[in-house]
C-alpha cells in the first residue's frame, strides 16, 4: 500500500516536470521563431507597440494614476506570459489586445491627451513657464513676503467669517484639478486673495491654487473625503481641503464661514485654531522646500 502511494507521488512530480519543461521548450521555441522571421515591417510594429504602451504609461503618470498604470502593466505582463509560454492565443490577438486596452485608458483621461497633444514646450516656453509658476529662486524677503500676505488675508477672512480654502501645491496636483478652475498665474497679494474669497466673487466657492510665488488658479473643484470620523460640522469646504491632501502631498488652509477658525491640513490630519505662529510655520516648511538649495543658504 505504502509502495502505491510512493509510486503514485514520484509519478504526479514526473508529469509536472514534464509539463513544467514542455512549457519551457515551447516558449523557447517560440523565441527562436519570432527571430526567425523577424521582418523590417515586423519590426515597425513592434517599435510602435511600444511607443503606444509608453505613451499610455506616461499619460497615466502625468496625472497620478498610479495604481491605474500598475494595472496596465499587470494585465500586458500576464496577456504575454499566457500568449508566449502557454500559446493560448495568437500574436495578433495580443496586439489587439493590448490596443483595445490602452484605447481604454486613453479614452479615460481624453482631455489631458489633447492638452499632451497640442502643449509642446521648446526650451524658451518652458524658461517662461517656470517665471510664471514661481518656480525660480526667489529671495528671503520674496518669500516673507509671501508669507505675510497669505497670513494676513487668512486673519481679515477670519475675523470677517468669509470662508476660503488655499491649497499650497508643489506642482504635484492632477491637472484636472487644475484645469477645473479659472487660470490665474497672478502674483500673491492679501488684496487678491481677499478679493477672489469675497462672497459675491464668482470664484469664491472654489479652491485657490498656490504654487510657489504665484496664485496659479482660482475656483477649483477638489475631491472630497470619504471619510466620517470628522466633526459634524465640517461642511464642504473643510471636506474638499481633507481630501485633496488624501490624494496629493498638498497642505490645506480652510477659513470656516460659520466661525472664522483657521485650520492647516496635512495629509488628512487637521488642526484647528491655526494662530499666525503656527500659519507662519506651515507656510515657512513649504516655501523652504520648495526653494532651490543656492537660494536656501541665504536664509
Amino acid at each position: 500500500m505504502r509502495e502505491t502511494t510512493a509510486g503514485g507521488k514520484i509519478m504526479n512530480t514526473n508529469a509536472l516536470a514534464a509539463g513544467f519543461t514542455d512549457a519551457l521548450t515551447k516558449l523557447g521555441e517560440n523565441i527562436i521563431g519570432f527571430f526567425t522571421g523577424f521582418t523590417v515591417a515586423y519590426g515597425v510594429e513592434i517599435v510602435l507597440f511600444y511607443l503606444l504602451i509608453y505613451y499610455v504609461s506616461k499619460v497615466l503618470r502625468d496625472n497620478d494614476a498610479t495604481r491605474l498604470m500598475l494595472l496596465y502593466w499587470g494585465l500586458i505582463v500576464v496577456m504575454g506570459a499566457m500568449k508566449y509560454a502557454v500559446e493560448l492565443f495568437d500574436t495578433q490577438f495580443y496586439f489587439y489586445f493590448v490596443l483595445i486596452l490602452s484605447m481604454f485608458m486613453l479614452v479615460m483621461f481624453n482631455v489631458e491627451v489633447k492638452k499632451s497633444l497640442w502643449d509642446i514646450h521648446s526650451p524658451a516656453k518652458e524658461k517662461i513657464e517656470k517665471l510664471v509658476n514661481g518656480t525660480e529662486a526667489r529671495s528671503q524677503a520674496d518669500v516673507e513676503h509671501c508669507i505675510s500676505d497669505i497670513i494676513k488675508a487668512l486673519q481679515n477672512m477670519s475675523k470677517n467669517n468669509v470662508g476660503a480654502l488655499i491649497v499650497l501645491s508643489k506642482g504635484n496636483l492632477p491637472k484636472q484639478v487644475i484645469q477645473s478652475g479659472v487660470r490665474l498665474d497672478a502674483e500673491i497679494s492679501t488684496q487678491l486673495i481677499e478679493g477672489i474669497f469675497f462672497p459675491k466673487a464668482p470664484l469664491h466657492d472654489g479652491a485657490m491654487i498656490i504654487r510657489g510665488h504665484k496664485i496659479q488658479a482660482a475656483g477649483c473643484f477638489l475631491p472630497l473625503t470619504q471619510k466620517t470620523s470628522y466633526p459634524k460640522d465640517f461642511g464642504t469646504r473643510h471636506r474638499a481641503g481633507i481630501g485633496i491632501t488624501e490624494v496629493a502631498n498638498v497642505v490645506s488652509l480652510v477659513v470656516s464661514e460659520e466661525t472664522g477658525i483657521i485650520s492647516v491640513i496635512k495629509q488628512g490630519n487637521v488642526q484647528r485654531y491655526a494662530d499666525y505662529d503656527l500659519l507662519k510655520s506651515a507656510l515657512r516648511d513649504y516655501y523652504w522646500q520648495e526653494l532651490p538649495l543656492s537660494d536656501k543658504k541665504n536664509k
